[in-house]
């Protein structure tokens, strides 16, 4: 009890010292302007002022958590005064001294505490952010067709970019975006003409345009495949 007593009070002096610093958080002063040392904010851009509002919420929210540490302490205290401390307020059960000692605020045992629900709210502010291309699903085994390459698929229509504005070399103004070159649907070019049964075993070559423009390439470049030349001891365990 004695060692329980001399944390609670330790951690009292704390927050009441680290409140008598900050001004409980600043918000001793009359308004936001005073603790950015402005007089009004009628010539300051809209995103300043919203910094500092934000900045003032957040000096409220942290000050009512404070408070409300410091009320939970005095509460306990108070407990060990009356001579209840260690019982708890619903059903009268002796608190293990474990919880105790996690908890030494806590007047109430695990079971009936008042804190029972975890929320599975997420902030408001996470409804409208989203990865870079958007929201979508990645599968391990299989390439998905997301955002990204939905605004590829548009693009192809056209759009107001003119080469000065793509880096990649372009011969067709319905290429102005983007990766124009990059496949969509799958990954490797080969993904569009060989294929497995449900195996992976089987494997047929559907001849089409990106096939023959495959073998084309490597025959331009005389080349075993888009690796480069394999040496023998490599050739077999590659093509099979």
């Amino acid at each position: 009890m004695q060692t329980l007593r001399e944390r609670l009070l330790q951690q009292k002096r704390q927050i009441v010292q680290r409140l008598k610093q900050n001004d409980h958080f600043g918000l001793i002063r009359a308004s936001a302007h005073d603790s950015v040392g402005e007089l009004s904010n009628y010539d300051n851009h809209p995103a300043d002022s919203g910094t500092e509002l934000y900045e003032r919420e957040k000096d409220i929210a942290l000050n009512e958590h404070t408070k409300r540490e410091l009320h939970d302490i005095e509460r306990a205290l108070q407990a060990m005064e009356d001579g209840t401390y260690g019982i708890c307020e619903v059903c009268g059960k002796p608190i293990p001294f474990e919880r105790l000692e996690a908890i030494p605020t806590t007047t109430f045992c695990k079971e009936h505490s008042p804190d029972q629900v975890v929320s599975q709210q997420r902030p408001i502010e996470e409804s409208v952010l989203s990865p870079p291309f958007g929201e979508f699903v990645v599968h391990k085994e299989a390439e998905t067709f997301d955002a990204e390459d939905s605004w590829q698929k548009v693009a192809r229509f056209g759009t107001s970019e003119t080469p000065s504005d793509v880096q990649e070399d372009t011969v067709h103004y319905d290429r102005m975006y983007i990766d124009a070159g990059e496949q969509i649907g799958y990954v490797e070019p080969f993904e569009t003409f060989a294929a497995t049964d449900l195996y992976g075993t089987g494997i047929t070559i559907y001849p089409n345009i990106v096939h023959e423009q495959y073998e084309q390439v490597l025959d331009d470049e005389q080349l075993m495949s888009p690796l480069g030349d394999l040496p023998a001891y490599e050739k077999d365990p590659y093509t099979s």
